[in-house]
């Protein structure tokens, strides 16, 4: 694994909400079919969460397991954990047919957060943000790119591609320019 390093070196914006960037962050895609009887050990050994259901993220302090697809989990966990944890998935999965790939440094993560968070990302996304449920996991699109997002800690998690992550972030801030907040 390379040294963590931002994509952006943890830029922020503070406009009628806030935008930063979190990271680096560990980030393991895992993909297996959810009747593997393996795949629930295999996440709670890497980030001691449940396997989440269809369109949910379970968070652990720091650590998170989301859905990204029928067959298809997105783990978040401490960057300099990341090694441990492909450890801990090949042991817990054992012969059982998956795939897990170590994606901390292809991905980027942000936050936005502040009382009109919603307003910002209302702009930039197809979210129907008023039945958007706390652990719910979107993924969608944040204006032309691929994102997926959830609801924590009074704001909102955006991740996407780092090769995107400077568009994102100017998208984020400038969505969040003060006096541009909606009606």
């Amino acid at each position: 694994m390379s040294d963590p390093v931002s994509p952006l070196g943890n830029a922020r914006f503070d406009g009628f909400v806030s935008v930063r960037e979190v990271g680096p962050l560990g980030m393991i895609t895992l993909r297996a079919k959810a009747d593997v009887k393996e795949l629930a050990a295999a996440i709670k050994a890497a980030v001691g969460t449940t396997v989440p259901a269809q369109r949910r993220v379970v968070i652990n302090g720091d650590r998170a397991a989301g859905w990204m697809s029928p067959d298809e989990y997105l783990l978040v966990l401490p960057y300099d954990q990341v090694a441990a944890a492909m450890a801990a998935i090949a042991t817990a999965m054992g012969g059982a047919h998956h795939l897990a790939a170590d994606v901390s440094d292809a991905r980027a993560i942000f936050r936005v957060e502040g009382a009109k968070a919603t307003q910002a990302l209302q702009k930039l996304m197809p979210v129907d943000f008023a039945t958007l449920e706390p652990g719910e996991l979107r993924r969608s699109r944040a204006a032309q790119v691929a994102a997926a997002i959830w609801e924590q800690d009074g704001g909102f998690t955006v991740v996407c591609f780092r090769s995107v992550a400077a568009y994102v972030f100017g998208l984020l801030s400038h969505s969040a320019q003060p006096g541009s907040e909606l009606a």
